[in-house]
């Protein structure tokens, strides 16, 4: 099976067999045949080209759960993609053969009331690529809603859109705690996520970003993309309060926002101490299902405590951040490998070492 996707058994008159990576167990994943849905009249059938690898992909990868998803049978990964449409349905009028685009990978129900409602990432019948048990994107081709496939500008690449979809949560996340030119915005963990949600504070225009972490490296990676100034904070409890006054200082003025990109108690913590009174924090990071952290103290202080869960209508936005250039996600992919066995266990073991590893993308 190792050189499978390499190979491309002919079938059918010469049409290649579809291969994925499926998710078997515990560290294991292997390239094998996936046999994809009938196209149906509203879908298109694309060719996948770029998919990024995300940590609840690492999730699953080690401990096949993330938070409450459990893998329970085997299951096609990963979600962050784009790639070119091959055919489409005999109702879809926008998109046509050789389009390239990205892939919103989240099917709502459309019925429930959420959904009518618009806060349709929150549907309790959800279908999201590479969450259990819907399988998701690391193959060489897909099914999919054309009304979930976003034409690529000339100048966005097909990598460019594969991140789409992880600047679609800082995206989200900016808009739920409505940063905008007179916001100061403090982010805690400069992980993939923290970074991206740096580059979206920007875009929506605050004027000053301070980042903690407890890498050196990773600070230095946020530096060179915008922040202001950079904390280098511990993981022992003791050190919370010495870090507050540290990022209210380096901040200069009353952070407005905190974004938590972590989710632990230290971070939490930290947040609602630091944020001033009539701010918001907003809690992206989910490591930890219970926290214990000093909320009445920052209910007091009226303090906003909000929370997302992956993300609604942000891909034309994230389009033209990205064709405009108010984004450049570029320097996030860091680590690039080949749809072969051995492309993705190298890809997911770089991932979850993480280090210098930020964005590791796979092109196929």
């Amino acid at each position: 099976m190792a050189d499978s996707a390499e190979i491309m058994v002919q079938k059918n008159g010469g049409e290649e067999e579809n291969m994925a990576a499926w998710l078997l167990g515990v560290n294991t994943l292997r390239i094998q045949p996936y046999q994809l849905p009938p196209l149906g009249p509203h879908d298109v059938k694309v060719g996948i080209k770029a998919l990024g690898i995300c940590g609840s992909d690492v999730h699953h990868f080690k401990t096949m759960r993330c938070a409450n998803f459990i893998v329970k049978k085997p299951m096609v990964i990963g979600h962050e993609c784009a790639g070119i449409i091959e055919a489409v349905g005999s109702e879809v009028k926008n998109l046509a053969p050789g389009d390239r685009v990205a892939l919103e990978p989240g099917i709502s129900c459309s019925r429930c009331d959420l959904c009518k409602n618009g806060r349709y990432n929150l549907c309790s019948q959800m279908r999201f690529f590479g969450s259990p048990p819907t399988n998701g994107s690391l193959a060489n081709k897909v099914v999919h809603p054309a009304s979930l496939c976003y034409k690529l500008p000339e100048n966005v690449s097909l990598e460019e859109g594969a991140m789409c979809e992880p600047l679609s949560v800082g995206v989200h996340a900016c808009r739920r705690a409505q940063v905008g030119p007179e916001t100061s915005v403090l982010i805690l963990g400069a992980g993939p996520i923290g970074l991206i949600t740096l580059l979206a504070a920007r875009a929506f225009g605050a004027p000053r970003v301070v980042m903690t972490d407890v890498d050196e490296s990773r600070l230095a990676i946020a530096k060179s993309l915008g922040a202001d100034e950079l904390i280098q904070v511990s993981t022992e409890m003791k050190d919370a309060s010495d870090e507050v006054v540290k990022v209210q200082t380096a901040m200069g003025t009353g952070i407005d926002v905190t974004f938590d990109c972590v989710g632990y108690n230290k971070t939490m913590t930290t947040a609602l101490n630091a944020t001033r009174s009539g701010g918001k924090v907003c809690l992206i990071g989910l490591a930890l299902s219970e926290m214990t952290v000093p909320l009445t103290p920052a209910a007091a202080r009226e303090v906003d405590v909000i929370g997302i869960f992956r993300y609604r209508n942000t891909w034309p936005l994230c389009l033209d951040f990205l064709k405009t250039g108010k984004i450049d996600v570029k320097p996030l992919i860091t680590h690039r490998f080949k749809f072969t066995q051995e492309g993705v266990d190298a890809a997911f073991e770089t991932s979850a070492r993480g280090g210098n590893a930020i964005k590791v993308m796979f092109n196929l």
